[in-house]
């Protein structure tokens, strides 16, 4: 009975655990389209790593499947930050 309890309580604490390891992440970046030349500031959650790194290839390759060309990442950040980008990043909040 207490080799159950005791399993029934690390099953708990690994499903607990879980969403604090899926963390939500996002980036806000700089893209453009030529001909016109069009350029934007906008905000993406990533659904890869959260570092510069990783977020440039993924934003990079979501942007380019719309026709945008990723100038640059500004930073990447989690949900504490979303508030105070929503403004400037208008209709490409959350777009891509």
């Amino acid at each position: 009975m207490k080799q159950i309890l005791l399993s029934i309580a690390l099953i708990a604490g690994l499903v607990a655990a879980a969403p604090a390891s899926a963390a939500e992440c996002f980036a806000d970046y700089k893209a453009k389209r030529d001909n016109p030349l069009k350029l934007h500031y906008g905000v993406m959650q990533l659904r890869g790593g959260c570092d510069r790194q990783s977020a440039r290839a993924e934003v990079s390759a979501r942007l380019q499947q719309n026709g945008w060309t990723l100038l640059n990442v500004m930073s990447v950040f989690g949900p504490e930050g979303l508030d105070g980008r929503r403004a400037n990043a208008g209709r490409f909040y959350l777009r891509f």
